[in-house]
């Protein structure tokens, strides 16, 4: 791994921010790719399904590491761990396998993602671009200077639909289904959904939703690094990505612009 952190180092010397980003994850996701069809090692977090591997730890790793060669003067937050306070006011937030429970079990729906922030990442006074790259499809999304693609190929602007006539993709633990106040802020938000879906990727869905694919997503609690990278990607083709509070906690919702305005309109009932 260090020869080959130092050479992706050496080869991206020049590179731009939005190059050294996609670069970044994919690198991050075949490194987690090849190390499960070798073999992994799986503990437990939180609970049975928030689960850490090696090629977690070792993916985050390698894009700290690089990082810490090409922007030395940037700030890193990572899920396992990765920190450096920023010196420039930029800070890079790394997801190094987002859907770890999917990825430890053999299912190709996981990625990498990271995303670039100036200011404070809970608040960013600016979101500069996002990256994420599903290595089981060889397929990476990258939002910079106001533009998303998808494989170097531009992505359109979403178009504008209605919460009945398109897909939600959520997730909503069971620990969460006991908590009265976030079940009833939930249902109320996706009940009239022409259909939900729950896969357990966050930047898997929404770059699923920048596509296209997707008319909408909802999570409560969502951590800086499952949001801050498909939220560039939502932005970027015209839709709206935003943090509502209701039943106790802060749901990301994000989608084309009519779907938005539903789904927050549905939660805001049960402030």
């Amino acid at each position: 791994m260090v020869c080959m952190t130092a050479a992706f180092i050496s080869a991206h010397a020049d590179s731009d921010d939005a190059t050294l980003a996609a670069a970044l994850v994919e690198h991050a996701g075949r490194l987690a790719l090849r190390m499960r069809d070798d073999g992994l090692s799986t503990q437990q977090k939180t609970s049975v399904s928030d689960v850490v591997t090696d090629a977690d730890r070792a993916a985050e790793q390698f894009v700290a590491d690089a990082l810490l060669a090409l922007c030395p003067d940037d700030g890193v937050v990572g899920e396992e761990g990765a920190a450096r306070a920023s010196t420039s006011g930029r800070t890079w937030v790394i997801d190094p396998v987002d859907g770890t429970y999917n990825f430890s079990h053999g299912s190709d729906y996981f990625c990498s993602a990271l995303a670039l922030v100036a200011g404070d990442v809970s608040e960013p006074d600016e979101l500069i671009l996002g990256a994420v790259h599903r290595p089981a499809f060889a397929t990476t999304w990258l939002a910079a200077g106001g533009v998303a693609t998808r494989n170097g190929e531009r992505l359109p602007q979403l178009e504008s639909a209605g919460l009945d006539q398109l897909a939600l993709a959520t997730y909503l633990h069971p620990r969460s289904m006991s908590h009265e106040s976030i079940r009833q802020a939930w249902v109320s938000a996706v009940k009239d959904a022409a259909t939900i879906r729950m896969w357990g990727a966050g930047s898997v869905d929404l770059a699923t939703v920048a596509s296209g694919g997707i008319g909408g997503w909802l999570q409560h609690s969502v951590a800086d690094w499952d949001w801050l990278p498909g939220k560039a990607l939502v932005e970027a083709v015209g839709g709206r990505a935003i943090k509502v509070q209701a039943g106790g906690v802060a749901w990301c919702v994000a989608g084309n612009p009519l779907i938005v305005d539903e789904v927050a309109g549905k939660l805001s009932e049960h402030v």
